[in-house]
């Protein structure tokens, strides 16, 4: 590749990462030399790139720093058209609504062949049920993950008894006909995961997560993959751990 596409490329690793990373490992992602690396670095904050870091310790991008999405190849662009367009087709009518403002925004702030790029893609996400009602309750879960706040349910079991439980969401796995909820069950003091069509009730509660919700994510992550591990070729139903 050329200058001008190499120096996109590395603002797109600095953009992947979170915390400072090394002109080495950048170097050997790029493909390129340290020395080339660094001469890199120095044109993009040149041109006024909000690049943090130095030499021998790492280098970020300050927060918020937005590239614009001329920037976007044609496959980038089709993955968040069609990525979009499937949360467009979820019950959950806030990322619903979201997922288009999102496209809207790329495209205003492109080119005109970009927009019409963007709605010329031919990508569509078909779902496997038509006239989806919305869940509320999505909206919720995701404001107790966010907040990390406790959220307290009334759930039914497969005979349709229900019980109160007070759970930190730990996850949202959006299925297509369906959604679950991984949480920290409180009453069961065990990780728990819970359908969404088996609330019956759902609040949002002033008490905070007793643990932060990453370490919490990390936990029951490994959980997960031991017993999908333990089941070689057969599918994990999504309520394994209910």
């Amino acid at each position: 590749m050329d200058k001008t596409e190499r120096l996109f490329s590395v603002m797109d690793a600095l953009r992947r990462h979170r915390r400072p990373v090394t002109a080495s490992a950048l170097a050997e992602e790029q493909g390129v030399s340290v020395r080339t690396l660094y001469r890199d670095i120095q044109t993009l904050i040149g041109l006024g790139a909000p690049i943090e870091g130095e030499a021998g310790v790492g280098y970020m991008l300050k927060p918020g720093f937005f590239l614009p999405p001329l920037m976007f190849s044609a496959e980038e662009l089709e993955a968040l058209v069609l990525g979009a367009r499937w949360v467009e087709g979820r019950p959950d009518d806030g990322l619903a609504a979201a997922a288009r403002n999102a496209l809207a925004k790329i495209a205003t702030a492109s080119p005109d062949d970009l927009r019409d790029r963007i709605s010329t893609t031919g990508l569509r996400a078909v779902p496997t049920t038509w006239g989806r009602e919305s869940e509320p309750l999505l909206s919720l879960v995701r404001t107790s993950m966010r907040t990390e706040k406790t959220l307290h349910i009334a759930y039914a079991d497969e005979a349709g008894q229900t019980t109160e439980r007070a759970v930190w969401p730990v996850t949202l796995a959006y299925y297509e006909s369906k959604q679950i909820i991984a949480a920290w069950c409180l009453l069961r003091q065990d990780f728990r995961n819970f359908r969404i069509d088996r609330v019956r009730e759902a609040t949002l509660g002033a008490e905070t997560f007793g643990r932060r919700r990453v370490a919490l994510m990390k936990e029951w992550e490994a959980i997960w993959r031991s017993r999908v591990e333990a089941m070689p070729g057969e599918a994990m139903p999504p309520d394994a751990l209910s």
